[in-house]
């Protein structure tokens, strides 16, 4: 197991012409993950589990507890698909493909923020308090397919939007000040448009076509300049200063993949694969070291480390 573990961070160091994470190990420090699926969003503690292997929930959220969030939008949260750590792991941007994003307090789970997403599946949060949200298919192709932009002091209004096919993945790029945004068969990056003013955009300054379709998620792996990228059948990983795409170098070849999260201490790899002919999985897995965490009767999507990735 070490030599796998050796054998991926040199591979990813060579692509990203940069170090990668420290490889401490995943005993060190709190191994806290985000998971997302249904109804419910909860923090799993993977250092304290029970006789049968299960993690203990830490904390958990469900739109229907909420009596701050509107009633018609509580039903929107039925199917969570994104639960990202935000604003130093202080709040937590949960979309859902129900059609909607909300930005929650860790501390207590408060809503401070909600807005309609249609198909929502990834958000992240920008600068000023802004968030970029990405909206899937609309068979009626009115309101999904889409790039929107809110603003957290304005629930339920957008400010703004664009065409993004299938859109699955958000990220914001604080080093090279661009959101990069993921489609069905394109990873694009935009720069920020009249951001000081009420009315900001976003410009679209790159695009790169993927290898195949089924653009699925779109995620940091910090400590590198490279993002992890899931399509159909296959994972990539992207370097976001050449533009080059590059087989994931450990999970190349595997379909179905709704997420990967790899911890900026440890190195340790956490992905979700679905169980077909489920969009779902009972099972978190791992990589560096390999291990895997199986509920019976849970429906997980995503999973996150529950620390800001950049």
């Amino acid at each position: 197991m070490i030599l796998i573990r050796m054998i991926l961070l040199a591979t990813l160091a060579l692509f990203s012409g940069a170090a990668t994470a420290a490889t401490a190990g995943p005993g060190t420090g709190p191994r806290e993950l985000i998971v997302c699926g249904r109804e419910k969003v909860f923090i799993v503690d993977l250092n304290t589990r029970d006789a049968q292997g299960t993690p203990q929930t830490i904390w958990s959220w469900r739109a229907a507890d909420h009596p701050e969030l509107p009633a018609a939008y509580r039903p929107l949260f039925r199917s969570t698909d994104e639960c990202k750590a935000v604003d130093g792991g202080r709040r937590i941007l949960i979309t859902s493909s129900g059609g909607a994003v909300a930005l929650v307090e860790r501390s207590d789970g408060r809503v401070v923020f909600h807005g309609r997403v249609h198909n929502g599946h990834s958000a992240d949060l920008l600068p000023r308090g802004r968030i970029a949200a990405a909206a899937s298919r609309d068979p009626q192709g009115a309101k999904g397919d889409a790039l929107i932009l809110f603003d957290i002091a304005q629930s339920d209004r957008e400010l703004w939007r664009t065409e993004l096919t299938s859109g699955h993945g958000v990220v914001w790029d604080e080093a090279r000040q661009v959101v990069w945004a993921l489609s069905d068969r394109e990873v694009r990056s935009y720069q920020l448009v009249d951001w000081d003013s009420p009315t900001p955009s976003l410009k679209r300054v790159a695009t790169i076509t993927l290898p195949e379709a089924g653009g699925h998620d779109l995620f940091p792996i910090p400590g590198t300049v490279l993002l992890s990228v899931s399509t159909s059948t296959h994972c990539w990983v992207l370097n976001r200063d050449t533009r080059k795409l590059a087989p994931h170098p450990a999970l190349a070849d595997r379909a179905g993949i709704k997420s990967i999260a790899v911890h900026p201490v440890t190195g340790q790899i956490a992905f979700t694969e679905a169980e077909p002919p489920n969009w779902w999985t009972t099972r978190i897995q791992f990589l560096n070291p390999a291990e895997t965490c199986a509920v019976p009767g849970e429906q997980f999507y995503k999973v996150r480390w529950n620390i800001a990735a950049q």
